[in-house]
């Protein structure tokens, strides 16, 4: 219990080194796997992103005088930035499982634009196109997005669960 009191008493922290082992896991994925990223999977990553701002402005704040309440503060934004994160990545996963369709421009049946006819008539290559709708990699029956979402949901939880932790012991400590 020691070990998960440590972890929710230091979340920006641990919120931090989860969001770049993240982002580190889907780099590793895109380089030495060949598995190029969908437009749906850089909005994913964009939340990691934003959470590693968050947790990095909350550190920084709490070794301020005034930044006591910035890790509880950065635990209730961040439930809400994972939150986003989860809602992507189960539309990602829906789409994948077609239980909705993905994005027009994004999807593996999106029409093609004027640009995309251009560049191919002049013979330009316009990089390789990643369709949302199809999971090119599955472990236990879930993609990538769809471990993704397990993932987020499970960070919103640890967010509300710090905030609440850390609410409770200021509450104490002010006592």
């Amino acid at each position: 219990m020691a070990v998960l009191d440590l972890v929710f008493k230091r979340w920006p922290y641990v919120a931090l080194a989860v969001s770049a082992a993240m982002l580190a896991i889907a780099h590793a994925f895109q380089t030495f796997g060949h598995l190029p990223p969908c437009h749906l999977c850089l909005k994913q990553r964009e939340v990691y992103w934003a959470a590693m701002a968050v947790s990095a402005v909350a550190i920084a704040a709490s070794l301020t005088r005034v930044g006591a309440p910035a890790p509880r503060i950065a635990s209730l934004i961040l439930a809400v930035v994972f939150g986003y994160g989860a809602y992507l990545a189960i539309f990602h996963a829906g789409a994948e499982w077609k239980w909705w369709p993905a994005p027009a421009g994004c999807a593996s049946s999106g029409p093609v634009g004027a640009a995309d006819l251009k560049a191919m008539l002049s013979g330009v290559a316009k990089g390789h196109f990643v369709a949302c709708d199809v999971a090119p990699w599955s472990f236990l029956g879930l993609s990538m997005a769809g471990w993704n979402a397990v993932a987020s949901v499970g960070l919103v939880g640890l967010s509300l669960t710090a905030a609440a932790r850390q609410n409770a012991s200021s509450r104490g400590s002010a006592a």
